[in-house]
């Protein structure tokens, strides 16, 4: 037995020391240490890896998540290999392992890496001695979080080591600490109103009007972001933001209640600290990032050279605060401190702002604005201690308001929560036009279904309606509101069932959660048809393209019904294959998701590196000689809107029993060959055009209808020469001033007087 808990032991012991030694195998010593041209034995948990010149020690290479949390958007983990030298500055970066989609908004790794390249040469050792304030990374439009994400951990990473006293003299300052210890002072509990803890710095603020934002831009030298003033007069309030420590008793249960603050001492760990952050005006503290990635990347807590940014699940929405006169703000949260993050509330923190203002159709610019917070001499109690190292090898503890880590009441927090709107409500009070033209759109194209054989019956009509409307759909849809649909979104649906299911998560996004709705409705009545037949902006753009080719004359190659059938299943391998990488891997789902050439064309407006322009280039191309190429054979959300399309409820697309035999006029015509040569539609195929039900209805193309038609002039004709009583040959004119036939009619002779 003992011997198993040593070789278990020993063998965790392994794996926290070589989790560094599996990725430094990825980078050479002279990319992290300049100059270095070999690395030593490992040394101490978490590992160093030490960097020489010969025999000449020239610094230390390190893993981020060793030492401090680094998630991203993904979820996992982001890792990167950081060259440090003795003194404690960043020698160099590598970044070795990530599941961050950035290359789904078009942002290249090259770019990300630009910006958190610049903290090397960062002198860190002050930073860690409370005597300089941490380096920032520049912000990338687009991949905010990641970019943050990166940065944050490589400056509290290095900051971590530098106070545990391996490098840059840090054990030595830090060793002399003063002989007082301070803490919470957990006797004081009383309940105080609103201005009282305003008054005397319990409840701090930061005011920002428009003119303060507009100036503070110009001030930062960005010319694009000074021309874009706020809207609005300029007194008016951008934001004002209050931040308070509601695990000091006092505090917490003046803002929380006596209720709320119970709950939450029974949530909080012994030494974590919570906060409660309120504000209102035209900029939201939360945006909508935490609802798409899990972070809440306007807000940053700083306290001693490290930072924190919130994640979701330390999040709880308030509907109010409990203090007398407290004002009603439109966003209030409580956030629960990171244990891991070492908070010391007895000692200064700030909570610093993220301020963007848009500059393009995918640019941002941002600031930053400190909300300072020093805890009030009243709630602290000093107390007298002996100085030892193990004291001084982190910051402070404060007392929790409770001892147990219990969950909280789920009744007490949905209580909470039910009483604040949700987010997702606010994005869409705020789009509401949008999605009024949407659902204008969506209301259009129902009635054009109902009403498809009055339309039809008008060819010239149905052709026009047609292409305004897919004109409609690329331009508003695509290239104005991104609203464009990806196989991507089928597989995050599928991942969070299994994952964790959120709402919120979907209908962040109005646009995209109004088009998935009214496709899984049309599922029922059509299938696949609707989508990929008429909301698809990509679809729209490469049918249109095909008409100007056929208008130019180009030339159309009808692929053999024998290859066609076994090409158009490749669409559905790529959809299983992305599905099942998708169990595996969400991340490198999304990355080869890429396949869709959607982002490239229509998000991102072709403005993207060239491998992903030529590749969407080159299917837009093959689009004009073959109809929606990339539709038949290679599209994966096809596929996927194909499978569930099946179980639709009506048949709405007429045949005539002459349909396939001896008839193939439809199966020759259907732009995307959708019809069998026997005459059936496959619906799996069917994009829904209508082009068929044109040719049923007209009585000139379709050959069962043209006999009808033959048939009732005919008898037309001798119903007319019946009535006119006269003899000798008759000619029948038809439409287009062709005769039919010219013979004798015979006379009808009237019935005898009586």
């Amino acid at each position: 037995m003992t011997l198993a808990l040593a070789f278990v032991g020993g063998a965790q012991l392994a794996q926290a020391a070589g989790r560094v030694g599996e990725y430094l195998s990825r980078a050479t010593p002279s990319e992290l240490v300049p100059g270095a041209d070999r690395f030593g034995p490992l040394q101490g948990d978490p590992a160093l890896a030490p960097a020489y010149q010969g025999d000449r020690l020239l610094g230390f290479a390190y893993l981020n998540s060793d030492f401090v949390n680094s998630t991203g958007y993904s979820g996992k983990p982001i890792q990167m290999l950081i060259g440090i030298d003795p003194n404690g500055v960043i020698t160099g970066l590598k970044l070795v392992d990530h599941k961050e989609p950035i290359v789904l908004v078009g942002i290249p790794e090259a770019k990300i890496l630009g910006a958190v390249n610049k903290l090397i040469g960062a002198d860190l050792a002050p930073v860690a001695r409370g005597k300089a304030a941490a380096p920032q990374v520049d912000i990338v439009s687009g991949a905010t979080v990641t970019v943050l994400v990166i940065g944050d951990s490589i400056v509290r990473s290095a900051t971590k080591l530098i106070k545990s006293g391996r490098i840059g003299g840090g054990q030595g300052e830090v060793a002399q600490a003063p002989p007082v210890s301070k803490t919470i002072d957990l006797g004081k509990s009383e309940v105080r109103d609103w201005e009282s803890l305003v008054g005397d710095g319990s409840v701090r603020r930061l005011l920002l009007t428009n003119v303060d934002i507009n100036q503070a831009f110009e001030k930062s030298g960005n010319r694009e972001a000074a021309v874009r003033p706020e809207p609005g007069e300029p007194t008016d309030t951008f934001i004002e933001l209050y931040t308070a420590d509601v695990g000091v008793p006092t505090i917490g249960r003046s803002l929380l209640g006596d209720d709320g603050y119970q709950r939450l001492k029974a949530r909080l760990q012994p030494g974590q600290q919570a906060l409660v952050i309120a504000g209102h005006g035209t900029y939201s503290f939360k945006g909508s990032g935490y609802v798409r990635g899990g972070i809440f990347d306007r807000i940053e807590l700083i306290q001693d050279g490290n930072s924190i940014r919130f994640r979701d699940r330390d999040h709880t929405r308030l509907g109010d605060l409990a203090a007398e006169g407290a004002p009603d703000f439109p966003e209030i949260g409580l956030f629960l401190v990171p244990s891991e993050f070492g908070f010391d509330p007895t000692e200064p923190w700030s909570l610093q702002l993220l301020v963007q203002r848009v500059i393009g159709a995918r640019d941002k610019a941002f600031l930053t604005f400190d909300l300072g917070y020093t805890l009030p001499e009243t709630y602290i109690k000093r107390v007298q201690r002996a100085v030892t190292v193990s004291d001084t090898s982190a910051p402070a503890a404060a007392s929790a308001p409770g001892a147990a880590a219990t969950a909280a009441s789920p009744s007490a927090a949905d209580a909470d929560a039910a009483q604040d709107e949700p987010l997702w409500m606010r994005i869409w009070r705020g789009d509401l036009v949008r999605i009024g033209i949407l659902g204008v759109a969506l209301i259009t194209l129902t009635l054009i279904f109902f009403f498809q054989n009055q339309l039809v019956r008008r060819p010239a009509v149905y052709v026009w309606v047609r292409r305004a409307y897919l004109t409609f759909i690329l331009v508003w849809l695509g290239w104005y509101a991104n609203a464009q649909l990806s196989v991507v979104n089928v597989l995050t649906f599928t991942n969070s069932l299994i994952t964790g299911f959120s709402w919120d998560y979907f209908l962040s996004a109005p646009l995209i959660f109004v088009l998935w709705a009214s496709v899984a409705v049309a599922l029922l009545f059509w299938g696949r048809g609707p989508f990929c037949g008429w909301l698809c902006p990509f679809g729209a753009l490469q049918e249109l393209l095909n008409n100007v080719a056929k208008a130019l004359k180009v030339p159309q190659f009808e692929v053999p019904w024998s290859l066609h059938e076994r090409l158009w299943p490749i669409k559905y391998i790529v959809f299983l294959g992305l599905f099942g990488l998708s169990i595996y891997s969400t991340a490198a789902a999304e990355h080869f998701a890429e396949i869709e050439p959607f982002k490239t064309s229509i998000i991102l407006k072709f403005a993207r590196e060239w491998p992903f322009v030529l590749y969407a280039a080159t299917l837009l191309a093959a689009g004009l000689f073959v109809e929606r190429f990339f539709c038949r054979y290679l599209c994966p959300l096809g596929a996927a809107l194909a499978i569930p399309g099946r179980i639709r409820m009506f048949e709405w697309l007429r045949r005539w029993p002459e349909c396939g035999s001896p008839c193939q006029r439809c199966a020759k015509e259907c732009p995307v060959q959708a019809i069998h040569p026997e005459g059936h539609i496959n619906v799996n195929e069917c994009i829904y055009c209508m082009h068929c039900q044109e040719l049923y209805f007209d009585d000139h193309r379709c050959p069962h209808m043209i006999q009808l038609r033959l048939k009732r002039e005919k008898r037309e004709a001798l119903s007319s020469t019946s009535m006119r009583g006269g003899k000798g040959p008759a000619t029948v004119i038809l439409a287009g001033g062709k005769p039919l036939a010219a013979q004798p009619v015979g006379v009808i002779e009237p019935p005898p007087a009586p």
